[in-house]
């Protein structure tokens, strides 16, 4: 039968399997899109039969067992559910940039930022990452828990005068201004070496506290150069930036060498690693610790793409960073879409 087969079957056949994906992730889409709305409807029906009256708890429930019973097939009418889409539709209603971002993510999403954020634009925030990235619901949960919000707007980088304006917010939000590696068994005294085959050893842990969408690529990575040798700690690829991103791991306090030699690994890196289609070449040099003023001198005049960070093992983040936040208008600008009008 094979033989029977023209040349550009496989090629046919991909193309058939491309479009038949990607037109059940579209109907996947539409049908979320239509349930976040019916739950948003409902939510509305419930808050406008309320007003003025004195039923509760126990009208609510005696809805949710009379709506199982007409829709056996159907999930989520339970008498709780019912009660977050009603305060869904309270928190959104009256929030014209966030009412139609709701619809682009899950309900499980939906309702893990609306209970855990009290805050606008940190709701926002999750809601574009979590479409943006496609994170899982699990995910989410360990970003919200883990002050991603805050830690992204305080991350200390180089990216707005060294990559291009299509690239400087993805490039900013795929980096944070601490990780933290709970995950690790690290005493607070341990090597490079010991951090870097800790991390190696939970990789799946390790990619996502960096944020999704990265794939690894190797530890110890060989760059030769002449006839010397170098190596990078940790070599990733961003899958949403396409670009190699360089990891240096440093158990001290950040210094201002260390950026002379990430601007040498990213030069390599782009000359003899990168491929034709990719983008250039990022780095990330994880410390200790950091002094902000120094960095911010070291990274001033460099040419390349770098973004510093501290690593914690276990976090030590205040939860309160009102007044170390950019403010609101700037937050507006890195959360806004490519091609979203101002």
């Amino acid at each position: 039968m094979k033989g029977l087969l023209p040349e550009n079957y496989s090629e046919l056949l991909q193309d058939i399997r491309d479009r038949v994906r990607s037109a059940q992730y579209a109907a996947l889409k539409a049908v979320n899109k239509e349930m976040i709305a019916l739950y948003w409807d409902i939510g509305r029906m419930i808050v406008e039969r309320q007003k003025g009256g004195s039923w509760g708890k126990a009208v609510v429930e005696r809805l949710a067992a009379d709506l199982r019973d007409e829709f056996p097939g159907m999930k989520g009418f339970s008498a709780s559910n019912l009660w977050r889409m009603k305060v869904f539709f309270q928190v959104y209603t009256s929030k014209e940039k966030l009412a139609p971002l709701v619809r682009e993510i899950g309900w499980t999403h939906n309702i893990l930022i609306f209970e855990r954020c009290k805050d606008d634009l940190q709701r926002e925030f999750y809601i574009r990452m979590t479409r943006k990235f496609g994170w899982s619901k699990n995910v989410l949960a360990h970003h919200i828990e883990n002050q991603s919000y805050e830690k992204t707007l305080l991350s200390q980088t180089n990216f707005d005068k060294a990559l291009p304006e299509s690239l400087k917010s993805q490039a900013k939000l795929a980096l944070k201004d601490e990780y933290t590696f709970d995950f690790l068994e690290l005493g607070e005294e341990h090597s490079e070496r010991e951090l870097e085959q800790a991390l190696i050893s939970r990789m799946e842990h390790f990619l996502r506290e960096m944020g999704g969408n990265f794939a690894f690529l190797g530890s110890q990575y060989r760059l030769q150069v002449s006839d010397r040798e170098y190596f990078i700690d940790l070599l990733l690829f961003h899958r949403r930036l396409q670009c190699l991103v360089a990891i240096e791991l440093k158990i001290s306090e950040f210094q201002p060498e260390y950026i002379g030699k990430m601007q040498f690994y990213l030069a390599v890196l782009d000359d003899l690693v990168r491929m034709p289609h990719e983008n250039p070449s990022i780095g990330i040099i994880l410390c200790k610790t950091k002094d902000r003023i120094i960095v911010e001198y070291a990274l001033k005049n460099s040419g390349k793409p770098i973004g510093v960070g501290e690593y914690r093992i276990v976090s030590r983040l205040p939860k309160d960073l009102k007044g170390q936040l950019p403010t609101p208008e700037q937050i507006e600008v890195l959360l806004r879409d490519e091609g979203e009008k101002p």
